[in-house]
């Protein structure tokens, strides 16, 4: 599986973005969809991710109720709307999968698209 990660840009607080993760290569229906952002000197963290079917999604505290994680299976397509941002929300986004349920470490995602920025000024 071929990820590619856009849609990054400025946003003011309060503001949204929306990103998009675009999948080739294998069939992206059995594959968990993982989205993390690392920030400026810290580690890359979790952030959101969406599982085969059933879809089961899960969210990091720090944006639970902001941000929504979607896909479109047909279309290879992957989504994280991001809503309500926060200056502390800015990093660069990266769209990982794995063919297993999903899991929060990085680590375990064998597959990465390139990181797209997101800058939340304040």
């Amino acid at each position: 599986v071929q990820l590619q990660a856009f849609g990054g840009g400025l946003a003011q607080t309060g503001g949204y973005l929306r990103l998009s993760c675009a999948a080739s290569g294998h069939s992206f229906r059995s594959y968990t969809l993982g989205w993390f952002r690392q920030a400026p000197g810290k580690e890359r963290e979790f952030v959101a991710t969406i599982s085969w079917s059933p879809d089961n999604e899960y969210y990091a505290d720090s944006v639970k109720g902001r941000f929504t994680i979607s896909r479109d299976v047909a279309k290879k397509m992957g989504y994280l709307q991001m809503n309500s941002l926060k200056p502390e929300d800015t990093a660069v986004y990266y769209c990982a999968a794995r063919a297993r349920p999903g899991a929060a470490q990085a680590r375990l995602y064998g597959y990465w698209g390139q990181g797209t920025q997101v800058t939340v000024s304040s």
